[in-house]
C-alpha cells in the first residue's frame, strides 16, 4: 500500500469506500497524492475517471440527492474548502441494502474523500460559510439522464443534523441548520419525490 488507507464498505453498504490519502506536511504547507491509480488497484478499486467537476455552494445549501439513469457514474468526492455532509443512499434493485444511506463529514481539515460506485444517490450539504468541492466520475455528463428522490424522504431517514419536520415533499422550507441558516435548493431539488 502506498499512500492511501482506504475503508471497504462503509456502514455495512458494499460499494462504498473512505479514503484518507497520508498527508505530508511541514512549516511551508503540506504535500497528498490525491488520487493513485496503482493504490487503488491494490484496495480492489479499479475504475476509470472520465471528468473532473467542481463546485462552490455556502452554507446551508443542499444539493441532491442526484443519480444517473442510464449512465450510472462512480464519483470519487473531496472537499478542498470548507466543509459538508456528504450522503450515498443505495438505489441498486436487488441490492440487499437498497434504501440504505451513508453519510460522512468532508472537510479540507480531515482531508477525507469518498468513493460511491455506481448504483447510488448522492447528495451533500453546506456546514461552512462556504465549501468548494470536487470530484471524478466515471462516466461522461448526459443532459437528461439525472434522477432523483427526496433529500427528506422519511423511508430512508437520512440524519442531516437540521432543524425541520417533513412537510410531504422535498421543499426545504421550514427547516433550518442548528444555528438557524436556513436550507437553499434548487427548484429542482424541491421536487424530487420519494423513493419507490
Amino acid at each position: 500500500m502506498g499512500q492511501i488507507k482506504v475503508q471497504k464498505n462503509v456502514g455495512g453498504i458494499e460499494g462504498l469506500y473512505i479514503i484518507e490519502p497520508a498527508v505530508h506536511g511541514d512549516s511551508r504547507g503540506y504535500f497528498m497524492e490525491t488520487y493513485n491509480k496503482r493504490d487503488m488497484e491494490e484496495v480492489g478499486l479499479k475504475m476509470e475517471f472520465v471528468q473532473d467537476n467542481q463546485s462552490k455552494s455556502c452554507k446551508g445549501v443542499l444539493r441532491g440527492l442526484h443519480f444517473q439513469i442510464n449512465y450510472p457514474q462512480g464519483k470519487l468526492v473531496r472537499v478542498i474548502k470548507g466543509k459538508v455532509f456528504d450522503v450515498a443512499v443505495d438505489m441498486r434493485k436487488g441490492s440487499k441494502t437498497y434504501g440504505k444511506w451513508y453519510g460522512v463529514e468532508l472537510s479540507e481539515d480531515n482531508k477525507k474523500q469518498f468513493y460511491i460506485s455506481e448504483g447510488f444517490a448522492h447528495g451533500f450539504l453546506v456546514l461552512s460559510d462556504e465549501a468548494e468541492f470536487c470530484y471524478k466520475v466515471t462516466d461522461f455528463y448526459h443532459p437528461n439522464d439525472e434522477g432523483g428522490i427526496a433529500w427528506n424522504d422519511p423511508a430512508i431517514g437520512i440524519d442531516w443534523g437540521v432543524v425541520g419536520d417533513y412537510c410531504g415533499s422535498a421543499d426545504p422550507a421550514g427547516y433550518t441548520l442548528p444555528d438557524g441558516t436556513p436550507l437553499i435548493m434548487s427548484d429542482k431539488d424541491k421536487k424530487w419525490g420519494v423513493l419507490h
